[in-house]
């Protein structure tokens, strides 16, 4: 069996989250050189009209990484391997009698021999996606199946039918039919192919277990939880360990980047208030005027510099952090789904060995239950042993890209800064009275 996915070190770090403490933000100082001073005017035009001036330097550790990635794909000759494309697209409002809804367009393209064409557009709502994943969950109890959005109110989102709430849905119901599509097993599911060929999917939701019949289940799988397993396999053991561990750690870093979002929210917010104030004093001030509509433009940059880095940080790090938090739920979920399998074969053993079975009729009853059952959990631990492995593979793949695109941005942003400022401090450092004489710096 493949080792349970490890934390690296820095998530393995105990987080204290306690709300009255500040957050501190340690970063590099990168030296960017300038090639000549040049006047506070021409400062201020730099800042204003060519931002996109100021760029990152070539040699970046996310440049070579991003070059490494290249070769690596070259080295396995770039091939790919996918025949099922997914898109969800083109939100649309709907208002009933009843009820306010979002539906969105789902567009398929795929080479499958299987599928009667090769593209297929329908459209669905939440509800729709809801169901495709519970009835993949009752086909597959023990794959590891990617978790939907919050049905009402995601994380960090007040307003549920907002532009902001309605494309963070719409990204996060992308990510989880792609991570579907995907899937060996799940992109080949009967449910999969009704959800993206048939365009009504009302009389096919109406099939399936009565309530009494899911009821029933219900009550038994309660009763089975109460009662436990007796002997759950160390390394199913472990997988819990690691479940709750990851929980942990996605939990402190998932609170964390919320309240950094929200702290720069309001630095952005005192940012638009402060920056006028230069421009304002720049005309009560003619001697100053040069150097405070620097500071001015200075800001103004900066502000833009940090909107884009709030924007990534929202659509980019905090969806990331957050969707493998819901996947520790699913792994959670899954394992106990195991053991309810182990644990009503074990119960079925018992009634086996128990003398109130007496009738030879009862017996063989039994024993074809219990052999069907042994083959249940010989199916679900092979099955949750090789998902397990792929799940964790994935989830580094998509945590490592999230944190070194976070890092880029953070350089990025940084660098910009730190040359806008440098700048301007070059511009005023020119000596009384050059640009008098006919000696202003040129660029």
């Amino acid at each position: 069996m493949s080792a349970a996915p490890v934390l690296s070190g820095d998530l393995e770090e105990d987080l204290d989250l306690e709300e009255d403490e500040d957050l501190e933000v340690f970063s590099k100082n990168p030296s960017l050189a300038v090639g000549s001073s040049v006047s506070s005017s021409v400062v201020q035009g730099a800042l204003v009209h060519s931002p996109g001036a100021l760029v990152r330097s070539s040699g970046s550790m996310v440049n070579q990484y991003g070059l490494e990635e290249e070769e690596e794909e070259e080295a396995r000759g770039g091939v790919p391997t996918k025949d099922l494309f997914v898109t969800v697209d083109h939100p649309e409002s709907h208002v009933t009698a009843i009820e306010t809804f979002i539906v969105y367009r789902v567009l398929a393209r795929t080479t499958r021999g299987d599928f009667d064409s090769s593209e297929y557009e329908v459209h669905r709502r939440y509800q729709d996606f809801l169901w495709l994943r519970g009835k993949l969950e009752e086909a597959h109890p023990t794959l590891i199946i990617h978790p939907l959005p919050e049905k009402f109110v995601m994380k960090g989102l007040v307003e549920r039918f907002s532009e902001d709430f309605i494309e963070t849905r719409r990204r996060a119901l992308q990510t989880f039919l792609s991570k579907t599509a995907e899937h060996q097993l799940l992109s080949r599911s009967p449910q999969l192919k009704v959800f993206l060929t048939e365009q009504d999917l009302t009389a096919i939701k109406k099939q399936g277990p009565s309530f009494l019949s899911r009821m029933g289940d219900s009550v038994r799988a309660a009763a089975i939880a109460v009662r436990g397993v007796r002997a759950r396999p160390q390394e199913f053991g472990a997988m819990q360990d690691y479940a709750d561990e990851f929980s942990c750690k996605m939990s402190a870093l998932d609170k964390v980047t919320q309240r950094i979002i929200k702290e720069q929210n309001e630095y952005l917010e005192e940012l638009s208030q402060y920056r006028p104030l230069y421009s304002q004093w720049a005309e009560l001030e003619v001697d100053l005027s040069e150097p405070l509509r620097g500071v001015a433009g200075c800001l103004d940059l900066c502000g833009r510099e940090t909107e884009e880095q709030l924007r990534h940080l929202t659509e980019v790090l905090q969806p990331t952090l957050h969707q493998y938090l819901l996947c520790s739920d699913t792994l959670k979920t899954v394992l106990r789904r195991r053991d309810h399998i182990q644990a009503e074969f074990e119960a079925k053993n018992d009634a086996l060995a128990s003398s109130a079975a007496s009738k030879k009729g009862d017996l063989e009853t039994l024993k074809e239950e219990a052999a069907g059952l042994e083959e249940r959990v010989e199916a679900a631990n092979s099955a949750l042993k090789g998902d397990w492995a792929r799940w964790g593979d994935a989830m580094r793949t998509d945590l490592r890209e999230a944190l070194v695109s976070t890092a880029d941005k953070n350089q990025d942003y940084y660098e910009k800064c730190l040359a806008v400022w440098e700048t301007f401090l070059l511009s005023q450092k020119t000596p009384p009275g050059q640009e008098e004489d006919g000696l202003r710096p040129t660029k």
